[in-house]
């Protein structure tokens, strides 16, 4: 695998994501053709024939043979020579060496994208590794690989085996990278709220250019915040995060998002990312065309949508339709349609009088509650206190 320098996102990712990108139906044909030769150099210039055989099993690719048979005699050709390195070093060298042999022909079928021989080679590297700080590079490997390939189950065991090795010892750089790593996992299978916690937690500390660039981080803790944070919490630690401030203006439509809700100007915010699914402006292009976000992309569109729909019902005992949804910038049919799938799924604490016209919200006194359960409480703790007294005098 070549190395990748500093800053740099990891090359397999990228061509990850434009194979993603080339199956994906609202790209446009002139831009998939773009796509595709870039694919098709990256796996000609490295012989990719696992990966080009992969490609051409789910129809991205077509055929070749003679090309595929290219890459198949050059990877016959490159195997030779690392089983011999690894053969000289188990003869000749010391245990150093005969894992570097070991390791380089690891990150060979990695190169190639071959999954099951690099996770075999892995293993055995892994096997003529003692250092903690080693194995956790070999970990991060398959994690890499494991992100490549989408392969959920492969990278939760991998962040829970970094885990047990941080218990062992392990420097704080490693430990930030693999909440990154962890984060994009949560991001990755729909746990936004950990993600997000994972994500801020890293927000001053971010290395982990090999998976995405710092902007493209900032985007994933942004939409994961705003769905999962209070808005004191949200303020503090993204509206307000000098960290996000110094890239927020480079992501398209992300300022726009982020300040609109925080400063509850609902036709601003949902110009900025868009209510209809149609519709590819926006920040919805940018989630839709994301290959961790994409398959979350409904989900995530109806989180927003109940998160603004709460805040402003919020300040309301009641209101009606009308002037909801001139704040909004909707119709009042579109709105009206909006809040009758939402009620009665629980997502919003609202009735509808379709009469009148009115949308009547059913806050709960969280004071009140608060207050009853502390007297609750306290009436427990004054029944056991007299039990034991009984029982001391006893």
């Amino acid at each position: 695998m070549e190395g990748v320098a500093e800053g740099t996102q990891q090359h397999h990712l990228v061509l990850a994501n434009k194979i993603f990108l080339l199956a994906h139906p609202d790209v446009q044909d002139k831009d998939k053709v773009a796509l595709k030769s870039d694919i098709l150099n990256y796996i000609k210039a490295h012989n990719m024939a696992p990966l080009n055989e992969t490609l051409v099993a789910s129809s991205v690719l077509h055929l070749d043979q003679n090309f595929l048979d290219s890459m198949r005699a050059c990877n016959d050709g490159e195997l030779t020579k690392l089983d011999e390195k690894i053969s000289d070093a188990e003869q000749n060298l010391g245990e150093s060496e005969i894992r570097e042999a070991h390791l380089a022909k690891a990150l060979y079928f990695i190169t190639i994208s071959d999954k099951v021989k690099a996770l075999e080679q892995l293993k055995l590297t892994e096997d003529k590794t003692v250092a903690v700080g080693q194995k956790m590079e070999l970990v991060f490997h398959t994690l890499q690989l494991g992100f490549f390939n989408m392969d959920f189950d492969l990278i939760s065991k991998s962040i829970d085996k970094a885990k047990k090795l941080f218990e062992e010892g392990g420097d704080w750089e490693r430990k930030n990278r693999l909440k990154v790593y962890e984060g994009l996992y949560c991001l990755s299978t729909r746990d936004f709220k950990k993600a997000a916690s994972l994500f801020l937690d890293s927000i001053s500390t971010f290395t982990t250019y090999e998976l995405f660039p710092y902007e493209t981080f900032i985007f994933y803790t942004t939409l994961t915040s705003i769905i999962t944070l209070d808005r004191v919490s949200f303020k503090k630690k993204v509206v307000d995060a000098p960290e996000i401030l110094t890239v927020i203006d480079k992501i398209p439509f992300l300022s726009e998002f982020l300040n609109s809700f925080y400063n509850c100007h609902y036709k601003d915010f949902l110009s900025a990312f868009v209510m209809t699914y149609s519709d590819t402006s926006g920040l919805t292009e940018q989630i839709k065309l994301d290959r961790y976000l994409n398959p979350h992309f409904r989900f995530y569109m109806r989180e927003v949508r109940t998160m603004i729909y709460t805040q402003f019902l919020d300040s309301y005992k009641s209101v009606t339709t009308e002037s909801m949804a001139k704040e909004f910038g909707l119709s009042v049919d579109f709105l009206d349609q909006e809040l009758s799938s939402f009620v009665p799924a629980g997502k919003l604490d609202c009735k509808i009088d379709k009469v009148a016209g009115i949308v009547e919200t059913n806050r709960s006194d969280v004071k009140n509650a608060l207050y009853q359960s502390t007297i609750k409480q306290g009436d427990f703790l004054l029944n056991r206190i007299q039990k034991l007294s009984r029982v001391i005098d006893i």
